[in-house]
């Protein structure tokens, strides 16, 4: 299993960006996926989780307001968008497969991409 994400970039505060996540070499239809980032200095934190029919997500407190997360089944792609960036949103954003069910626990995801790298100016 392979998890590429994509879509981040160097962006200005205020504005939105939607990264995705696509899979290969076996369908994660089955599972769900979640989304962390990792500021520098910084441990590993939690985003946001989706079900395998997205029917079901879950987000860390903090991340409610300004984060969505969906999937598009048939493209084998998660996607995490994100409204009104802000210089903290500043990060590495990685993807994660694993767990049945939807939940923010890392050690529950055994399939990780290399990330994305987010950076929000001022």
């Amino acid at each position: 299993v392979q998890l590429q994400a994509s879509g981040g970039g160097l962006v200005q505060a205020g504005t939105s960006l939607r990264l995705s996540c696509t899979t290969s070499g076996r369908s994660v239809s089955a599972y769900a996926v979640g989304w962390f980032r990792q500021a520098p200095g910084k441990a590993r934190e939690f985003v946001a989780s989706i079900s395998w029919n997205g029917e079901r997500t879950f987000y860390a407190d903090s991340k409610k307001d300004r984060f969505t997360i969906s999937r598009d089944t048939a493209k084998n792609t998660v996607y995490l968008e994100i409204n009104s960036l802000k210089r903290e949103d500043t990060a590495v954003y990685l993807c994660a497969t694993g767990p049945l069910s939807v939940n923010g626990n890392p050690d529950t995801y055994d399939y990780w991409g290399q990330g994305t790298q987010v950076t929000v100016s001022s």
